[in-house]
């Protein structure tokens, strides 16, 4: 089954054609900028874009940086605050012109990962965390998500985490790939101090070049690059879709499919 996969994000919004049952992108993987304002009609706008750009017409799914609950938006740190309580699902299904199931970003990365990819086979408590505008959370107990973490927002040494450690704030303040992973590594001290995880896998623009950074992660638990890198996203709301059929409440929350 071929499902379409948007991934929006504060800088960027991506889509490709998948291959659910490989997570395979069968076309290319197209990207445009994030509008600025990203209001709820610009964002749109860039959707549909892509779509007809890819000539695409079926079953589509869209990440997105904030807390989703049953398709719409509660928070809004990486996007213009008009999309909170905007249902997403409703306004990208307009663009898209079918169904769109939409699940939070960090999320449907994660479970990718977990059914394809470094997380595959993985049990107990992983913890899948993406570094892009900001920083993205997926939590996963025994296989099965529990969504909408948003860890990225917790406070390390009286500053927002994603305010110190995120990709971007690493382009903007010119941080060497080594003096960032330092502050990545202060996070998951942090994280594995709460939820004494078994996994951590780190995906996000930042996993294309791990070769940089992740020798100097040195924690007590074990650290894994997201397999499918940048493309997780895509992979994991494409997956997610299929199997929702456009109704949010239907979404598999396994890291197996039913």
């Amino acid at each position: 089954m071929q499902v379409l996969g948007i991934d929006i994000g504060g800088s960027g919004i991506k889509a490709a054609v998948v291959e659910v049952d490989t997570g395979t992108l069968v076309t290319d993987r197209l990207r445009v900028p994030t509008p600025s304002p990203s209001t709820p009609d610009a964002v749109a706008r860039r959707v549909g874009d892509l779509v007809r750009e890819l000539v695409w017409s079926g079953p589509a799914g869209s990440t997105f940086p904030a807390v989703v609950h049953q398709g719409i938006a509660r928070t809004a740190a990486n996007v213009d605050h008009s999309w909170i309580g905007t249902d997403v699902a409703a306004v990208l299904s307009g663009a898209v012109g079918s169904e769109v199931t939409v699940l939070n970003d960090a999320d449907a990365a994660g479970l990718a990962e977990m059914r394809i990819g470094a997380g595959r086979g993985t049990h107990g408590t992983v913890v899948m965390l993406t570094f892009g505008t900001g920083i993205g959370s997926g939590l996963f107990v025994h296989g099965v998500l529990v969504p909408n973490t948003e860890f990225g927002h917790l406070e390390l040494r009286g500053r927002e985490v994603e305010q110190m450690a995120a990709d971007a704030v690493r382009e903007r303040e010119g941080l060497t790939w080594s003096k960032w992973a330092r502050r990545v590594q202060r996070y998951l001290r942090h994280l594995e101090m709460l939820l004494s995880p078994d996994l951590f896998i780190l995906g996000g623009g930042p996993s294309k070049r791990a070769d940089q950074w992740m020798n100097e992660i040195d924690i007590g638990t074990p650290v894994r690059v997201a397999e499918l890198l940048n493309n997780a996203g895509i992979v994991g709301v494409a997956m997610a879709a299929a199997e929702a059929n456009g109704d949010c409440r239907n979404l598999s929350l396994r890291a197996e499919p039913l």
